[in-house]
């Protein structure tokens, strides 16, 4: 899947994130917390983990360098959405969203889905 895709998706599926994060950090979800999306600039994407109006942690994503989104059944019901780069001719995860759900076309085709998602 394109970052373009997935992008704006994820933002409207917020409080169904269970943990996000990069190669060397994880940011878990809580009741007290909330997720934003927002745009650093014209070439940064920014993900803050609010507590009330104070940011308990950011992750800044630069879509240039995401060549694509791989998603993956994880543990316990969970969905993985990775972030993929190219580094050095490799595919690496730079960064991860681990969700509640699918994509929807994916979840009425795997279960169906009753009421709604969040």
């Amino acid at each position: 899947m394109p970052f373009s895709e997935f992008w704006p998706w994820l933002a409207e599926h917020t409080n169904c994130i269970v943990r996000a994060g990069s190669s060397d950090s994880v940011i878990y979800d809580d009741d007290d917390y909330h997720w934003r999306f927002a745009s650093e600039d014209t070439r940064t994407k920014l993900v803050q983990v609010m507590r009330g109006k104070r940011p308990v942690a950011e992750l800044f994503i630069e879509p240039e360098h995401i060549s694509s989104v791989r998603i993956s059944l994880g543990e316990g019901g969970e969905f993985n959405f990775d972030l993929i780069a190219d580094i050095q001719g490799r595919e690496q995860i730079v960064y991860h969203f681990v969700l509640t759900h699918a994509l929807e076309e994916m979840d009425v085709k795997s279960h169906p889905v009753q009421g709604k998602l969040h």
